[in-house]
């Protein structure tokens, strides 16, 4: 039993009371994300991924599903994030941090993100309204320490 094993059970048995359901992904649509992505995602974000569903639950608003299975879906983790961080390491004004991928859409164009390379996965705010002077710091808050808050 790891730490996030009683957090997975309800979190799992709320996912699969919406609707409509989208079941867990496999293995190897992990992998394929990770890959696509080019770094491991958070452990318990891989974990939500494996075992509740592929998106699609949540706090009002649900989470992303993983990457884009048709080309009708919005967005998702890994197309989203791909969409979003600088082609080639470019260095723009408008750069989205590595490593952190969207979950979430809040609406008004804010987006709940994930910081994979932090050891707690800490929970970011993006809020483009906020940006000044194309200064994008000023649009990143943190909404959590961590994933599991």
């Amino acid at each position: 039993m790891n730490e996030y094993d009683d957090l997975l059970e309800r979190v799992s048995i709320r996912a699969a009371a919406s609707r409509p359901h989208r079941p867990p992904v496999t293995a190897d649509a992990l992998a394929a994300a990770e890959e696509r992505l080019g770094f491991p995602l958070h452990p318990l974000l891989a974990a939500l991924y494996r075992q509740a569903g592929d998106g699609g639950f949540g706090p009002e608003y649900t989470l992303f599903p993983l990457a884009r299975t048709t080309a009708a879906e919005e967005d998702s983790v890994v197309d989203g994030y791909l969409a979003r961080v600088p082609t080639a390491d470019a260095d723009t004004w408008r750069s989205w941090p590595k490593g952190v991928v969207p979950i979430l859409d809040w609406g008004c164009a804010m987006i709940a993100a994930v910081d994979c390379l932090s050891e707690d996965g800490a929970v970011l705010l993006f809020e483009p309204n906020a940006i000044t002077d194309q200064d994008l710091t000023r649009a990143w808050f943190v909404d959590a320490s961590s994933l599991a808050e």
